[in-house]
């Protein structure tokens, strides 16, 4: 009988907790606590459900150099904040040689080989596969990117910059491999260059919110990846293939593929059911809802802007200081050959 009573009271305490909650999971958790730790909330998430897929068609760019684009083409021309993302795949002679930047950041991620780096401030370097590059233009930069003897392959993302920081003195955060966090679990491995992934911290630090991660999945595996409400965000294949969106609204993402999403939901769901890893460089940011003018290497709020741009880099000033005196040593070494 005692037995019976107590079951009966623990029936209905529960039927009473559910009433008050709304027979939600999150809230009803949320009540319970042991006498060490308060018991963890479940939090349902709903991924987004995909918008469209497009396929990166390999373009000529640069001197000689050869790229996918997904963003910044005609069929996808911005996702704001994004400006551009191309996989670069580039052997000498061909590369970047010297150009200049005004407004918006890039962040270059070697996939293999090597690049090296040049600008008119005397910054140079060299980034090897899984090493980062996070360069802020702002005000002004003139700089030189050019393939290491075995060539270079990688991932070039430009972000753009608020009217407020698009005229903040250039600056460079530049990561080895080892110094950027990996977090692996249940089949997923995540490198995360910015943002947050299973609970580990990028070591980056962006101007623009920015998330940006590079997720391998074994076969058989899964990632929910939680999104900001209101960031736009996208997926972009590198190698094999993956399911994306909501269990009961699946769309396959296959290579050199770029998927978007609807901004509803506050997650991103990939699954991979194939029998080989599948590679996927996750990106989203906070819209600037800014107004964009664009000019090759500027890009500004306005037009006036642009044209202030160029006026600043052939005067050599606002940023541009000395930049018609500076030469990177590729372009000084192809002059003393044609000499």
């Amino acid at each position: 009988m005692l037995r019976f009573f107590a079951v009966f009271l623990i029936t209905a305490f529960i039927s009473w907790m559910l009433f008050r909650v709304k027979f939600s999971p999150t809230l009803f958790l949320s009540h319970f606590s042991t006498s060490s730790r308060t018991v963890p909330a479940i939090i349902m998430a709903s991924p987004r459900t995909v918008n469209k897929t497009i396929y990166s068609v390999e373009q000529p760019e640069g001197k000689g150099a050869r790229v996918r684009r997904s963003i910044g083409g005609r069929q996808l021309a911005t996702l704001d904040p994004f400006l551009l993302l191309d996989h670069f795949k580039v052997k000498p002679p061909a590369g970047f040689p010297d150009h200049p930047h005004r407004g918006f950041e890039t962040v270059t991620y070697m996939l293999d080989g090597s690049f090296t780096h040049e600008d008119f401030k005397r910054h140079k370097g060299t980034i090897h596969a899984g090493d980062l590059q996070w360069m802020t233009a702002g005000r002004g930069v003139l700089h030189c990117e050019m393939p290491g003897p075995e060539g270079g392959e990688g991932l070039q993302l430009w972000v753009n910059l608020a009217k407020k920081n698009k005229m903040v003195d250039a600056a460079y955060q530049e990561l080895l491999k080892k110094d950027i966090p990996v977090v692996k679990k249940d089949g997923v491995t995540a490198v995360v260059i910015a943002g947050e992934c299973l609970g580990v911290h990028a070591a980056v630090r962006t101007l623009t919110p920015t998330l940006y991660l590079d997720i391998t999945l074994d076969p058989g595996s899964h990632l929910t990846q939680p999104v900001p409400t209101g960031w736009n965000v996208f997926g972009y294949v590198w190698s094999g293939k993956a399911m994306f969106g909501p269990l009961e609204k699946q769309t396959e993402g296959p290579e050199h593929n770029t998927v978007t999403f609807d901004k509803e939901g506050d997650s991103v769901r990939m699954e991979n059911i194939s029998g080989s890893p599948a590679r996927i460089i996750l990106i989203g940011g906070q819209p600037l809802n800014e107004p964009i003018a664009r000019h090759g290497p500027f890009v500004m709020n306005t037009q006036e802007e642009i044209n202030q741009a160029f006026h600043d880099y052939s005067e050599g000033v606002n940023g541009f200081e000395h930049a018609g005196e500076w030469k990177s040593d590729h372009v000084r070494k192809l002059e003393k050959f044609d000499d």
